[in-house]
């Protein structure tokens, strides 16, 4: 059974300001709090997604990585072949990716 963060809108209770609480994907979420009885908001909760470890796997799956070097500039790590840029910068699209030879129908 799936956990989901609510946030009261008022006044805490012991619960606390946000609160963990246990439902089913098919309840209705909750508009008070099961506690105090005071409105409450589901939140959108942090997800933990598992990415390979090296540059080379993120490439192989067709994703570009790229990392901040200065103030508008990315160094793309997972550049496939010469013709790509290595570096990006903002404001040059010519330094963009060449999306046409990474994705295809």
């Amino acid at each position: 059974m799936p956990i989901y963060e609510y946030e009261h809108t008022q006044s805490a209770c012991k619960l606390g300001q946000l609160f963990e609480f246990k439902q089913s994907i098919h309840d209705e979420p909750l508009t008070q709090c099961p506690e105090c009885g005071t409105p409450v908001e589901k939140r959108i909760s942090l997800i933990g997604i598992s990415m390979p470890k090296t540059n080379t796997e993120i490439r192989d799956m067709g994703l570009t990585k790229l990392v901040k070097r200065d103030d508008g500039v990315y160094e793309n790590v997972t550049r496939r072949d010469n013709d790509e840029h290595r570096y990006m910068e903002y404001g040059k699209p010519e330094t963009m990716p060449n999306l046409s030879k990474i994705i295809s129908d």
